[in-house]
């Protein structure tokens, strides 16, 4: 039975590849994790970067709150199982009036994460409004094949190798998924996304949660860890993930010094870099 999607709902999910809003995050809610946020930045120096955008709910408790909310889990359960695996989290933050971007891409062409049931879960912090910049998506691009990209290192765009679709998209065909403050967008792992700058007077604060099946394993590396947030996990292909007792707990900030550092492996395979330029 299905815990909070409709059926139409699971539907529209898998023809198009993606459904929104899920209600995730009432205002005074939404409003206090943005303040988290921004106040570890503003005693830090500045937005979050590096190796502090990915697997961040090892290092913030409020975010390994919010990894496991029902209202998330409710839903990508209705898509993908009573058993749940966070496999990571990445922050998109495009600054106001800021010309960062994210070019056509497919998340499976280089994660390494051998499953077809991988639901991300965009969870917005600002408004998300085409005007700010808010995901574009190709509905149904997620049952095509798979298809090539290059990589740019362009310095405004915000994926690690600047990496774009090199086939030709028609725009004409993508759809804006615009997204309030304390909603969510779900969409499916291969599904061909980007999105504009940011030209309103407002940050465009989200972080996207991957979720996976514990079927699903890592093909571009020996060893991956995921975090376990509903169910059980039979198949132990990742390792569990430590819950920090608060923010930065030590214990949760050495296994995400491992676990980032492998991720970022796994991204930038097959180049001679680490890290982007920006």
């Amino acid at each position: 039975m299905l815990k909070v999607l409709s059926e139409a709902a699971v539907a529209q999910y898998r023809r198009d590849g993606y459904y929104t809003p899920i209600g995730v995050l009432g205002p005074e809610e939404a409003a206090a994790t943005r303040a988290a946020l921004e106040a570890y930045e503003a005693k830090n120096g500045g937005p979050l970067k590096g190796s502090k955008r990915f697997k961040s709910h090892l290092l913030f408790r409020w975010l390994a709150d919010l990894i496991r909310s029902p209202r998330i889990l409710d839903a990508v359960e209705d898509l993908i199982g009573p058993d749940i695996l966070c496999w990571t989290t990445h922050w998109w933050v495009k600054e106001a009036r800021s010309a960062s971007f994210v070019s056509w891409h497919q998340d499976s062409n280089y994660w390494g994460v051998d499953t077809d049931h991988l639901v991300s879960a965009w969870v917005a912090l600002s408004p998300a409004t085409v005007e700010s910049g808010c995901m574009r998506l190709l509905p149904g691009s997620h049952l095509g094949p798979r298809l090539p990209h290059r990589d740019t290192w362009h310095d405004d765009n915000m994926l690690t190798r600047g990496q774009e679709i090199s086939a030709e998209i028609d725009e004409d065909e993508a759809v804006n998924v615009e997204v309030d403050t304390g909603d969510a967008a779900l969409f499916a792992y291969r599904i061909a996304h980007a999105s504009h700058p940011n030209r309103s007077d407002d940050r465009r604060i989200a972080v996207a949660i991957r979720y996976v099946p514990p079927d699903a394993r890592q093909t571009l590396a020996d060893w991956d860890s995921a975090t376990l947030v509903r169910g059980e996990d039979r198949c132990g292909h990742f390792e569990h993930e430590p819950v920090p007792a608060r923010d930065f707990d030590p214990v949760a900030v050495e296994f995400h010094r491992h676990a980032e550092d492998q991720q970022r492996r796994i991204l930038y395979q097959g180049t001679d870099r680490t890290e982007h330029r920006t």
